[in-house]
């Protein structure tokens, strides 16, 4: 660090600071530079959402005016221009000025972790979620992590992050998920339904390779928050490579079925899926919901920037 930047820059090095420690805990699953331009950003809910905590989202509740009411902290990743410059001369302290009420919110992960999710594509989801866990936790939100279990009918639960000192937490737990048994998409979207807490911002992270998942999405949204659906696929799940006499292995159930797969049967497959997923993407985004896609083999910062602000869900 050069001589005199603290005196320069007080704004700038309390962001380096957090950037470090944020990231030492996200380490395993996402590069650190990654995570110094996820902590810049913000989830954009689309709905004014009540939350319980301070913090930087659009709210319901207003009060006598639009006009100044009070000072917070400043913390790394907000909005600089609110900084009162005038207070910091005075006071040797850093204050945002608040002009309307202003809420955390409760994100809901909601992981897919069943047998046809092992591999790169569970690791790619883990990394998904930990993005939106890093923006949610550097903006003081809730993050609570739900996921598909092995044997149950409903969602497993842990316990839920508040802010900054819940990342190192988090990312453990989300590190540490593994991929085995079958998808009870629907019951686990029920079972989340059913789970006190606000509206907030739901974010699925499947591959969607179950006969329910149809009911599953359509569950979701009567929550009335933000829903968020991420799409995660191998190549293989679209186009399948393999050709000839095959016996093929249920990656949930260990049924096994044989199988003759000629090229026109491999382009008759490829058709269905390409139409299947514009089914999955149409029902989701007619429900009024994000709906991102992405492939395990994407590289991971170009495609998770591009699908996340392009698709309105950080900003």
């Amino acid at each position: 660090m050069c001589p005199g930047v603290a005196s320069a820059d007080p704004l700038g090095i309390m962001a380096a600071g957090l950037v470090e420690a944020m990231s030492d805990t996200a380490a395993d699953l996402l590069p650190p530079e990654l995570v110094a331009r996820l902590t810049k950003l913000q989830l954009a809910s689309r709905r004014p959402l009540v939350g319980g905590l301070l913090g930087d989202h659009r709210s319901p509740r207003f009060g006598s005016s639009l006009d100044f009411s009070d000072y917070r902290a400043y913390h790394p990743g907000d909005d600089l221009r609110r900084v009162d410059m005038n207070a910091y001369a005075r006071l040797d302290r850093l204050l945002l000025k608040l002009f309307e009420a202003e809420d955390d919110i409760l994100v809901r992960l909601l992981v897919d972790t069943s047998g046809s999710m092992t591999g790169a594509k569970l690791q790619r989801a883990k990394q998904f979620a930990a993005a939106v866990g890093v923006v949610a936790l550097t903006n003081r939100d809730t993050v609570a992590l739900h996921t598909f279990p092995r044997s149950s009918r409903a969602a497993s639960h842990g316990p839920r992050y508040i802010g900054p000192a819940g990342q190192s937490a988090l990312m453990a737990r989300l590190a540490g998920l593994e991929a085995a048994g079958e998808t009870p998409f629907a019951a686990a979207a029920l079972d989340v339904l059913a789970r006190p807490g606000p509206p907030g911002m739901t974010v699925v992270l499947s591959d969607l390779l179950t006969s329910d998942w149809d009911q599953g999405l359509r569950r979701l949204p009567a929550r009335r928050g933000d829903l968020v659906v991420v799409h995660v696929l191998d190549r293989e799940d679209i186009t399948p490579s393999f050709i000839g006499d095959l016996q093929l292995v249920d990656a949930e159930s260990g049924a096994t079925v044989d199988v003759s797969v000629s090229s026109a049967v491999a382009e008759d497959y490829a058709a269905l899926a390409q139409k299947w997923l514009e089914e999955v993407a149409g029902r989701v985004r007619r429900s009024g919901a994000a709906y991102v896609r992405i492939f395990s083999d994407d590289d991971l910062t170009r495609s998770l920037m591009s699908a996340f602000t392009t698709s309105g869900v950080l900003r």
